[in-house]
């Protein structure tokens, strides 16, 4: 390979995970993506800025490279050739390549261990973390306000901006972005479209959900622990009927509903597919989301609440729950 300036355009691939490795790399002005391949997409691991060097450390073993790199913007990189370094290294005092040779060798270790503890933890990792979430969820929420064109559907947001934001101002990685849309897209708040060649249409369905739920999410997750109120995940089918026959009722001049425990039971099977106990509200009671069940006349169970209440916290937690249950990496 020959030395020298190098100009690179936005997207233009400086080397690929797997090349041989020939040179490494001065980053004269621009910036460079480095990236690691992602089932058929990739993952960026860091960027590097005009004055930074890469690919160095190939110099003594000649390994292919262990990751790609990528212009992010108009770049220009100073490519310094092996062979020409192997030269000049020969010239160096013997003390002075020991040295050199002891850094870079201890550099792979310390690489190696780290991808070795990662790999050891994977298991346990959770695809979305509580606050990946609200980073994840805001950014789409920002741009929709920023640039969102809207349509009849809902908001169109460009997928080259959400990226932007995503790998640049948040520093979170674009693969979970697009599962997370995913996710978004099966709970109807979003509609992702491929159109092919790594071009998509997103469009944010209910702008107003996502947004509000970024902020109730946010303000749950910095709220002392012992003040939290939390919907459990086994209580999730109990708040879905309570919001389905709630529905069914006519709202007092306060907004509170009052629904039969004792039909929703003889009902739920039929209407819902799952069978709902009257005892099974009780623990949301407690928490404050609903009232105290009462005796009617007859013996019948009865329930008030308000239903908004229910009705604005109902999606945010099965956004919550649904993300919980990714796989996560490994």
């Amino acid at each position: 390979m020959s030395g020298g300036v190098k100009k690179l355009g936005k997207g233009d691939i400086l080397f690929r995970e797997g090349d041989a490795s020939d040179a490494m790399y001065v980053i004269k002005s621009g910036r460079i993506a480095i990236t690691k391949a992602k089932g058929s997409g990739e993952i960026i691991l860091a960027e590097k800025v005009g004055g930074e060097m890469l690919g160095e450390m190939a110099f003594f073993d000649n390994k292919p490279r262990s990751a790609g790199a990528k212009a992010v913007q108009d770049t220009e990189v100073i490519a310094l050739p092996f062979t020409s370094l192997h030269a000049q290294f020969k010239t160096f005092p013997e003390w002075l390549k020991a040295m050199v040779r002891t850094i870079n060798g201890q550099l792979r270790d310390a690489n190696t261990r780290i991808k070795n503890l990662e790999a050891a933890t994977t298991g346990a990792e959770e695809m979305f973390p509580p606050h990946m979430i609200t980073r994840l969820s805001a950014i789409i929420s920002l741009v929709g306000f920023k640039c969102g064109e809207k349509v009849e559907t809902g908001l169109v947001v460009p997928y080259s901006v959400l990226r932007e934001y995503c790998i640049q101002i948040f520093q979170q990685p674009t693969n979970k972005l697009d599962k997370l849309m995913e996710i978004l897209m099966a709970l109807q708040i979003m509609k992702v479209e491929e159109l092919g060649e790594g071009k998509k249409r997103i469009t944010i369905l209910n702008h107003k959900v996502l947004t509000e739920f970024t902020d109730w999410y946010n303000k749950y997750l910095f709220t002392e622990q012992a003040k939290r109120i939390t919907v459990e995940d086994k209580e999730m089918p109990t708040l879905r009927a309570l919001v389905f026959y709630g529905k069914k009722a006519t709202p007092d001049d306060k907004g509170f509903v009052k629904v039969n425990l004792t039909e929703m039971q003889n009902s739920s099977m039929r209407d819902l597919n799952t069978l709902f106990s009257v005892n099974e509200a009780d623990p949301l009671a407690e928490k404050g989301l609903v009232q105290e069940k009462q005796s009617e006349q007859g013996g019948a169970l009865s329930m008030k609440f308000r239903l908004s209440d229910l009705e604005t916290v109902l999606p945010f937690w099965e956004i919550v729950y649904t993300l919980k249950k990714v796989p996560g990496r490994g």
